[in-house]
């Protein structure tokens, strides 16, 4: 079993900062990657970045140069550092750990979000 437990977020200013942190306590097996993800009202979950725990990362290309994602894959904690904050950035954000079981299924795991508001 994975449990994920975000913190972070909140409310800031256009143009502004802010970061969130997620620590994953694992029983069993090992995380291959972790990431987040954003869900605004009436829209879909989307990915917002995602990192393997070799530190290799992806971004969606709306959050690009904006956004740092990074993990310590020590502590099974995974990072996602905010900056140049718009309003469309505005949703819950949500962190997502990866596991691969024996036969190589993947297996997602998700923490229980934390609202982060841009306002204008």
């Amino acid at each position: 079993q994975v449990q994920l437990v975000e913190s972070g977020g909140g409310l800031v200013q256009a143009g502004g900062s802010l970061s969130l942190s997620c620590a994953a306590s694992v029983s069993g097996f090992s995380i291959n990657a972790m990431g987040w993800y954003r869900q605004a009202p009436g829209k879909q979950r989307e990915l917002v970045a995602t990192i393997t725990t070799g530190g290799d990362p992806n971004y969606a290309g709306s959050v690009k140069g904006r956004f740092t994602i990074s993990v310590d894959s020590s502590k099974n904690t995974v990072y996602l550092q905010m900056s140049s904050l718009k309003p469309d950035d505005t949703a819950v954000y949500y962190c997502n750990a990866v596991t691969l079981d024996f036969w190589r299924r993947r297996h997602d795991y998700w923490g229980q979000g934390t609202q982060v508001t841009v306002s204008s």
